[in-house]
């Protein structure tokens, strides 16, 4: 017996020279996870997806490689309708929360993470996590993106007595490796990963107009243990 199933994918590319390795990485996970195989994949003429790389990888995996026609978005309709909704949704954030622009990446991988377990597909009346793991999400984890939260210390730092144990943050999403929340520390102006977080979300999301485009470190350290 045949297992057909229709999935679409959004891979999440700084730039477009990533598409390749992306779309390598994807398919193994697909396999090893799943046990499934794909049978056909559809793009448009970008580079970035009709190249000899794409074409040698498709052959070698009896990979049916698919493309719309040039200039007609609607062949591409589902990946064209999300696309526009991640332009809308990432700009509105970012213009709610006055954070600098650096932090759009943030933004877009914390709306895909919030709608694949909570926007359900009109059809299959299921989320995306859903179809993929066979089990419904939890979502008491969810936070609002932007609102103020305070990160533990937690032996980060030698502390004097009177030192605050903790440090006011930015909440801006989850750890795509590990259970732990992902913070813009304002003491240290680092980007942190650590479960001992408090967020603060009576304001909802909270305005940041001090931050300045040269406040923040391009630092990322993981403090989830």
């Amino acid at each position: 017996m045949t297992h057909h199933s229709r999935f679409t994918w959004t891979l999440f590319l700084k730039t477009k020279n990533e598409a390749f390795d992306s779309s390598q990485k994807l398919a193994k996970i697909i396999q090893n996870e799943k046990g499934l195989n794909i049978v056909s994949i559809r793009s448009d003429h970008g580079d970035e997806f009709q190249n000899e790389f794409f074409e040698k990888f498709c052959e070698e995996n009896g990979i049916h490689h698919n493309f719309s026609a040039p200039r007609t978005l609607q062949q591409n309709g589902v990946a064209e309708r999300k696309n526009k909704s991640m332009d809308e949704g990432w700009r509105t954030l970012l213009n709610e929360t006055k954070l600098p622009k650096y932090f759009w990446d943030d933004i877009v991988h914390v709306i895909y993470y919030t709608l694949n377990r909570v926007l359900s597909r009109h059809i299959l009346k299921e989320t995306s996590y859903e179809l993929y793991k066979g089990r419904k999400p939890n979502i008491s984890h969810l936070r609002v993106f932007g609102c103020k939260c305070f990160v533990l210390n937690n032996g980060k730092d030698s502390l004097e007595k009177f030192d605050a144990k903790a440090n006011e943050a930015i909440f801006l999403g989850y750890s795509l490796h590990s259970r732990a929340y992902r913070v813009f520390n304002r003491r240290t102006l680092i980007v942190e990963k650590s479960v001992h977080v408090v967020c603060d979300e009576t304001n909802s999301i909270v305005q940041y107009n001090s931050l300045e485009e040269e406040d923040v470190g391009f630092k990322e350290k993981d403090y989830s243990l």
